[in-house]
């Protein structure tokens, strides 16, 4: 294993203290229990909207703490989920009035976790809730979830409810929206190659040289199956079929789509990728209104991609388009 990396044990903590110390403009880290929190938190009238979940995915979810996205984001350690504490103490650092929203990505850990977080949270007095993304159309059960898995749409959700409490709207309005997104957002990813998780030492599954494994989460979880490598053509084609059919998306809908790298996928095979997807989704007269490529939900160093279609309206776009000001996310202002 080659990382760059000291102590696989100190890797996180030795991570947020670099998030830090490069983006002090807009975040600060708090320690025991390690938490990112917006530079100017405590919000006064404003919802707190937060997320978390484990390490491995940067930007996700520390990446997206600032003006018009996160209040907070609670890191647990690589793929593993934050503790109930953690989360609590980051409610506690950024909630006033106006309550909190907790965004919790359909891992049965992350779920058992922020639930009793938000129960903590409620017995001291604060209005938390908390909505669960599961938009990935995979698989419906894995070794992780009960139900589809949280992953790409917790980028688009994020930014979203960030935006709708930035602009002042109360937690019932922040809560609703973040449902209505649920709703009407799906994901599908594949990998080439496997990520490697540092206190493990190896990679989670096999591939070999001329496999792919299609419908993966961002764990480091096998996916659906393994499959002969193909061309990008025909690669993209299966991925826009899954997602398109499954929600389903139909001709004159508006959408963002998401092109996401796990990690390893360089950019020119990327926006390669995103040409495709956008010429295969034109070809069934859904209509490509707002765009997003890069490495925004990652697996370590995993060689893959994963696409995010989100169903588009007035609302939606104009959230989207409002001003935000994160480490990985920036532009409006």
């Amino acid at each position: 294993m080659k990382k760059i990396i000291n102590d696989p044990k100190t890797v996180v903590a030795e991570s947020l203290r670099g998030l830090a110390l490069a983006h002090a403009d807009v975040l600060r880290v708090e320690d025991d229990p390690a938490i990112v929190v917006r530079v100017d938190a405590p919000l006064a009238g404003k919802v707190a909207v937060i997320s978390g979940g484990g390490s491995g995915h940067e930007p996700l979810h520390g990446g997206f703490v600032g003006q018009g996205m996160l209040a907070a984001a609670v890191p647990g350690a690589v793929f593993t989920s934050p503790t109930p504490d953690a989360v609590e103490a980051a409610v506690k650092a950024t909630t006033g009035d106006a309550g909190a929203l907790l965004i919790v990505k359909n891992y049965t850990g992350d779920v058992l976790n922020f639930e009793t977080a938000a129960e903590l949270a409620a017995a001291e007095g604060l209005d938390v809730r908390s909505v669960v993304i599961d938009d990935d159309v995979a698989v419906k059960d894995s070794t992780y979830t009960a139900g589809r898995r949280g992953v790409g749409g917790t980028v688009l959700l994020e930014k979203l409810t960030g935006a709708a409490a930035e602009r002042g709207d109360s937690l019932d309005a922040v809560e609703a929206l973040a449902c209505k997104v649920i709703g009407q957002v799906r994901s599908i990813g594949v990998a080439l190659t496997a990520p490697t998780v540092p206190h493990a030492g190896e990679p989670s599954f096999a591939l070999a040289d001329d496999e792919i494994e299609f419908g993966i989460g961002i764990h480091g979880e096998p996916g659906i199956e393994k499959t002969p490598a193909v061309s990008a053509d025909e690669l993209v084609a299966r991925m826009i079929e899954a997602v398109v059919s499954d929600l389903p998306f139909a001709d004159g809908d508006k959408v963002l789509l998401f092109t996401n790298s796990m990690g390893g996928t360089p950019l020119v095979e990327l926006y390669l990728a995103h040409g495709i997807a956008e010429r295969l989704l034109a070809e069934r007269g859904i209509v490509v209104e707002r765009r997003l490529v890069g490495p925004y939900i990652t697996s370590l160093e995993m060689q893959g991609m994963s696409l995010t279609l989100l169903k588009l309206d007035d609302e939606l776009t104009e959230l989207w388009d409002a001003p935000v000001n994160t480490p990985a996310l920036r532009w409006g202002v």
